[in-house]
Formats: structure tokens, C-alpha cells, sequence
């Protein structure tokens, strides 16, 4: 058991403390800095369920937010990460989440006083790309409407769900963003090319934007899939629509990643786009 040396007291819920293997930290947790004082020492079995900001940048980050944060809410948000922690089982979480997620509901929370509205335009295929983080950012807006007492539109949900899964895969959350909005996009290319609108609860449209969700990561990584030539040279000839159309969609995932795609993804493509076809006529 550690023993750590208190340096400042932020508030009630935050403190920064000396740690013996981390150096200078910042410990959050509920009441943690109650009628605590600087010098004073605190054992590292009360900071089991703490979080522990090592990052510089992100103490300071965090600390600049303290201001805004009355410790009603910054309680509920603390909490909200906890739970995000225990459900997301052996996967560690970024840091960054602390200092994002909380800037992030700092400012809804605000633009909800103000009485506007909170659209995300992005929130089906969120809800389809990460449902396990879309289940969590559930919880977390059930979480706010019990201690809190706010209801979160659901829009929200989606807009954790994407912090949650930047937290859970050290992407930049700019990126995780940038392949909904390409998704969306794309999604939209399919449905004029083919005059329909799709149905989002669709087992058929899930399967659509997982095909296009791993088709973008093998891209991201450079993974390389084999090509059928005679399958490419028969889908074209036959689905020349579809093939077109697949090809269509590969360009603008190039001018958007900036990575180039290799020409099987082309057949992949094309093969989907037609069953798809097939189900609407």
C-alpha cells in the first residue's frame, strides 16, 4: 500500500497528490477532497477507485474545466466514467476521456439550459457502427436522469458512444468522427444510385455499414485483400450498375482517407451492392 503526499486541493471531488510511482497526479473521486489539507498524506487503498490523470497535459486540461464544473455535475460525470470502466471489462480507457467527455457534457449541459436543441445527424449509423458503445452511452444518459436529474436527448448517446470508443481504441475522436460522416455519406450515394431509402433497423443495412466500416479500417492499416480476377471481370459485365456504383464509393473513401484502395475491395463491393439490389426489386 502506497502512501501518497496531498499537493492542493482542487474541490471536493479532486485533489492533486504526490504518488510514488506516477509522480504528481490528479486524483478525482467523490468527497476525496473533504477536509483535506496540502502535506497531508492519503493511503493508496483510498484511491482504489479513483482515476489517476499521469498525463501533464491532461491535468491541466482538466484542471482549466474545474471552474465550470458546479460538483453536482462533475459527481454525476465521475460516476458516468466509472461506469463506462467497470463495463467495458479487461479494455483500458485513454485518459483523454476525462478532460473530453467532460468538456463534452459540460457544454450540452449548458446548451440545454439555454433551451437549444442538440441534433446529431450522425446517430444511426453510430448506433450501428458501435453498439456496444452505443449500450454503454445508453446507460451513461439513464445514469444523468436519475442523479442528475436531465433527460439527455438520445442524440447523445451517440455523441458518447463516439468518445467512449475513441477512449477504448486510442483513436483521435476527429477520426472516429470522420468515418460516421464517410459512412453517412457513402449510405447516401447508395440510396439515390439505387432510389430507395434504406430501412436502418434493417439486418440488411447493418451488414451494409459493417461491410463499409471494415472496408475503411482495412484501408486505414493498408491490409491488402486478394482479388478474384474472374469474379471482377463476370461482376462487371453482369452488375455493371453495382460495379460502377462500388467504384464510385471507392473514390470518395480515397479523397477522404487519402490512402489508396486496393481493386478487390472493388468485387467485395459489388457483390453486396447486388445482393442488396436484389432485395429491393
Amino acid at each position: 500500500m502506497a502512501s501518497l503526499l496531498i499537493k492542493k486541493v482542487l474541490n471536493n471531488n479532486v485533489l492533486i497528490a504526490s504518488h510514488p510511482e506516477y509522480r504528481e497526479v490528479v486524483l478525482i473521486g467523490k468527497g476525496i477532497g473533504f477536509n483535506r489539507k496540502p502535506d497531508e498524506t492519503l493511503d493508496s487503498e483510498a484511491a482504489e477507485k479513483l482515476f489517476v490523470l499521469t498525463d501533464q497535459k491532461e491535468q491541466k486540461n482538466y484542471i482549466k474545466l474545474l471552474p465550470y464544473l458546479e460538483n453536482d455535475l462533475q459527481t454525476v460525470i465521475i460516476s458516468a466514467i466509472e461506469l463506462i470502466k467497470q463495463e467495458s471489462g479487461e479494455q483500458e480507457l485513454n485518459e483523454h476521456i476525462h478532460v473530453a467527455l467532460t468538456d463534452h457534457l459540460l457544454f450540452t449541459i449548458t446548451r440545454l439550459t439555454q433551451g437549444l436543441e442538440i441534433r446529431n445527424p450522425f446517430l444511426i449509423e453510430t448506433k450501428t457502427l458501435y453498439p456496444k458503445e452505443y449500450g454503454l452511452a445508453k446507460a451513461v444518459l439513464n445514469l444523468f436522469r436519475e442523479k442528475y436529474v436531465v433527460d439527455l436527448p438520445e442524440g447523445e448517446a451517440g455523441f458518447i458512444a463516439l468518445h467512449i470508443h475513441s477512449a477504448l481504441t486510442n483513436k483521435a475522436l476527429s477520426e472516429v468522427n470522420q468515418h460516421s460522416q464517410l459512412i453517412k455519406r457513402l449510405i447516401d450515394m447508395i440510396e439515390e444510385q439505387f432510389s430507395i431509402t434504406l430501412n436502418k433497423e434493417s439486418v440488411d443495412y447493418m451488414r451494409l455499414v459493417r461491410h463499409l466500416r471494415f472496408t475503411i479500417e482495412r484501408v486505414k492499416v493498408g491490409e491488402k485483400v486478394e482479388e478474384p480476377e474472374k469474379i471482377a471481370n463476370l461482376l462487371k459485365q453482369e452488375y455493371p450498375i453495382c460495379y460502377n456504383l462500388s467504384w464510385k464509393l471507392i473514390k470518395v473513401m480515397q479523397q477522404t482517407l487519402r490512402k489508396p484502395v486496393f481493386d478487390a475491395e472493388a468485387v467485395y463491393l459489388t457483390m453486396h451492392l447486388q445482393r442488396l439490389q436484389k432485395k429491393i426489386k
